[in-house]
């Protein structure tokens, strides 16, 4: 299959090594420096050299905030048989441009970044696929998923968002607040340490991913929730009511098995 990859940064980068020796691959990229390391692809850096190229597949791998903008600049360049995609991690108004963009489409989150998980070894991480999508298109990324091990789920565009807000807005928000709210340790002790390293991760990420994270209509609620809870312990803390922190430690632990 002819592939084009839009974006050559970490993920962009990912799916080229992943996908350049079994298909042949052509990364569309504007700067030529983030391109110093793709091989085994062809590489271009005009949207009208897709043209010449005619791919089958568009894997869309560029900054959240610009997804759709990259999709609008190549579309004129693409034969109709092609099929569009993306990776984004909040699919606000995708189904909607898809929908009107007259093309097929498959849309799917790997629930992993090179910042924390190791990339040669996924067997223990998560990825979605969209179910409104082309039957192909889904077909196509379950064989490349299911060959890295990850455990495949499928929900709707909606269910997505409602997922991620779930799962990475409340570590997401949790976290900031962690980095927001700590001071210099001269003997940090293990759980600190580690809750650094979490923070200096989160924060070695992407600013515009940050941003759609939490900025995903389903996030306000989470983070309600967090707010609610840390009222609750703060309470339960002022009045120094060990029965209820004995019940509460319970609950958590319940909730983590």
């Amino acid at each position: 299959m002819k592939i084009l990859i839009l974006g050559a940064g970490k993920m962009g980068s990912f799916f080229t090594d992943l996908l350049s020796f079994d298909h042949e691959v052509a990364v569309l990229e504007n700067d030529p420096k983030r391109m110093r390391f793709i091989y085994n692809a062809l590489r271009l850096q005009k949207p009208e050299e897709v043209a010449e190229f005619k791919p089958e597949l568009v894997i869309n791998c560029v900054t959240l905030s610009y997804t759709i903008e990259a999709f609008k600049n190549v579309l004129p360049y693409l034969p109709q048989t092609c099929i569009l995609s993306d990776i984004a991690s909040v699919k606000t108004h995708l189904k909607e441009f898809y929908e009107e963009s007259g093309f097929r489409y498959v849309s799917t989150h790997p629930m992993f970044g090179p910042t924390f998980a190791n990339l040669g070894q996924l067997e223990n991480e998560n990825t979605i696929i969209i179910s409104e999508g082309d039957h192909l298109g889904k077909i196509f990324f379950k064989d490349v998923y299911a060959n890295l091990r990850l455990h495949i789920c499928e929900y709707t565009f909606e269910e997505h968002d409602q997922v991620v807000a779930y799962s990475l807005g409340i570590p997401f928000a949790s976290t900031m607040v962690f980095a927001t709210t700590m001071k210099h340790q001269d003997a940090p002790g293990t759980t600190f340490k580690r809750h650094m390293n979490i923070a200096r991760g989160l924060l070695s990420e992407d600013d515009y991913l940050l941003t759609e994270i939490l900025f995903n209509p389903y996030t306000p609620h989470q983070i309600e929730r967090i707010q609610e809870e840390l009222a609750t312990l703060q309470a339960i803390i002022k009045d120094k009511d060990s029965a209820r922190m004995k019940e509460y430690l319970t609950k958590m632990r319940k909730h983590i098995e």
